[in-house]
C-alpha cells in the first residue's frame, strides 16, 4: 500500500511541477484541436482517478463537482456526454487554481481510501499513474505548441547551460534478429505493467535486415532539405505529397530559416539547430520520404522491438523533471530510448489474440486501432521509467507536434 501511494504522489507531483510556470491564461488556451489546455490535462488525469477508483470502488464517494465529469471526460463513450475536444479552450472557468484544489481534494480522498482497495483496484491505480505519465508528455508538447503560436516566442524554462553542438558521427548498421522471434508484453498475469495494446506476446517472423545504430540527425535532415527532399514527389507517398502541398510543409515543425542559419522553437525559446541532435517534430510522411531519399526504409515495430529489448529502457535522454526537456546528441552508441519517438512502418493494429477489457476502461486503446502508425522508444518528454521495449505509441501519419523522429532500416536479403 505504501509503495502504491508513494508512486501515486510522485507522479501527481511531477505533473504539477511541469505546470508550475504557467499562468491561468497559459493553462487555458488551446492552440489547435489536437492539443488540450494545460489545466484540462491537470483535471482530466484527476477525473480518471476520481471516476475509476473513488466513484467505482469507495462506498459513499461523491464527485467533487457533479458537473465536472462532462468537462473532463476525454473519449469514454460509456461515461456519457462530454465536452467536444476542440472546445476545451473555451473553459475559462474553472480556473487553474480551482483545478489545483480539485487535484488536492482527490489526492486526499485517494490517501484515505488506499487501505481498503483490493489488489485488482490497486492495479487500476497503477494504470491511472501510467495514464497520467502519458499526459505529462502531452502536457509538455501542447504547452510547446501553444507557446510557439505567440509572436514573443517566450521560454517556459530558461536554458540552464549552453547547448552542446557535438560533431555527428556516421551511423553504423546493426544486424537485426531474424527468423522466428517473440514480441509483445505478457498481459496475462505478469507483474510488470503493460498497456493492453502491448500484448498478447506472440511469435512473428523477421526477414534479414539491419538497423541504424542511432537516430537520424538534424544535420542529415538539412542535407535532405538541401537536396530538394521536400520538393521531389518521387520520394513521397501519395497521401504524404498531398499533405505536404496542401500545408506548404518545407521543414520540420518549429524550424525557421534566418540569416544565421536554421533555428527551432523549444520549451527554452528559439534555439540554433544542433546538427548532431536527433531530428524531431517530423511526421510519418516526412520520415518515410527521408528514408526513401536515404535508400533505406523505416523499421517495422517488430524489428525495432527485437533490437531494443537488448537495451535498458530506463537509460537515455528521458524526462526527470521540469527544465530538462531538450533532445540532445546521442553519439555514444545505440540509444533506443529517449530523445525522440521513432516512427515505424507498422500500422497500429491489434496483435493476434488481442481482446479489449470490459467496460469503459476497454476504450483506452483498442478503439483507436485504425489509420494510425506505431512509434517506439520514448522521447525527452517521456517520464523516465514509463517506456519499455514493448511500448506502442501511435499517431496519425500527419501528426508531428509530439517529439517524433526516426531511425533507418534496410533489407539485407
Amino acid at each position: 500500500m505504501q509503495q502504491t501511494m508513494a508512486r501515486y504522489f510522485a507522479v501527481r507531483k511531477l505533473t504539477e511541477d511541469l505546470a508550475r510556470p504557467l499562468s491561468d491564461a497559459d493553462a487555458t488556451i488551446q492552440s489547435m484541436p489536437d492539443a488540450s489546455p494545460a489545466k484540462w490535462h491537470l483535471a482530466h488525469t484527476t477525473w480518471f482517478f476520481e471516476t475509476f477508483i473513488l466513484r467505482d470502488h469507495v462506498a459513499g464517494y461523491q464527485h467533487y463537482r457533479e458537473e465536472w465529469p462532462f468537462l473532463f471526460n476525454s473519449y469514454y463513450e460509456a461515461e456519457g456526454a462530454r465536452m467536444a475536444r476542440a472546445a476545451r479552450g473555451m473553459l475559462s472557468r474553472p480556473t487553474l487554481a480551482d483545478i489545483l484544489d480539485y487535484r488536492a481534494a482527490v489526492d486526499a480522498a485517494m490517501e484515505r481510501a488506499i487501505g481498503q482497495l483490493s489488489p485488482d483496484v490497486l492495479a487500476m491505480v497503477e494504470l491511472g499513474c501510467q495514464h497520467e505519465q502519458q499526459h505529462q508528455e502531452l502536457l509538455l508538447t501542447d504547452i510547446l505548441h501553444a507557446f510557439s503560436m505567440n509572436p514573443l516566442e517566450c521560454a517556459v524554462w530558461a536554458q540552464k547551460d549552453a547547448q552542446h553542438h557535438a560533431t555527428a558521427v556516421p551511423h553504423n548498421w546493426l544486424d537485426g534478429r531474424q527468423g522466428l522471434v517473440d514480441i509483445g508484453a505478457d498481459t496475462t498475469g505478469s507483474a510488470d505493467f503493460a498497456f493492453d495494446c502491448e500484448g498478447p506476446r506472440h511469435t512473428t517472423f523477421l526477414h534479414p535486415h539491419q538497423l541504424a545504430d542511432r537516430k537520424v540527425t538534424n544535420g542529415e535532415w538539412l542535407a535532405f532539405m538541401a537536396d530538394g527532399g521536400y520538393d521531389d514527389p518521387r520520394l513521397w507517398l501519395s497521401d504524404g505529397w498531398a499533405w505536404r502541398q496542401a500545408q506548404g510543409i518545407e521543414a520540420p515543425l518549429y524550424w525557421a530559416d534566418s540569416a544565421d542559419g536554421w533555428t527551432s522553437f523549444t520549451l527554452s525559446g528559439r534555439q540554433t539547430i544542433n546538427p548532431a541532435a536527433p531530428v524531431c517534430h517530423v511526421s510519418f510522411f516526412e520520415a518515410d520520404a527521408f528514408a526513401t531519399w536515404a535508400g533505406a526504409r523505416l523499421p517495422t515495430e517488430a524489428e525495432w522491438e527485437a533490437a531494443a529489448a537488448l537495451h535498458d529502457s530506463t537509460q537515455g535522454n528521458l524526462l526527470d523533471g521540469p527544465g530538462n526537456i531538450r533532445p540532445d546528441p546521442t553519439n555514444t552508441g545505440p540509444a533506443f530510448f529517449g530523445d525522440a519517438w521513432e516512427w515505424t512502418g507498422s500500422a497500429y493494429r491489434p496483435y493476434p489474440g488481442f481482446r479489449a477489457a470490459e467496460g469503459a476502461i476497454g476504450e483506452y486503446n483498442g478503439k483507436f486501432m485504425s489509420g494510425q502508425f506505431v512509434l517506439r522508444g520514448g522521447s525527452c518528454a517521456t517520464p523516465r521509467g514509463h517506456t519499455r521495449a514493448t511500448y506502442r505509441n501511435f499517431f496519425y501519419p500527419h501528426h508531428r507536434w509530439q517529439f517524433m523522429g526516426l531511425r533507418l532500416a534496410r533489407d539485407t536479403a
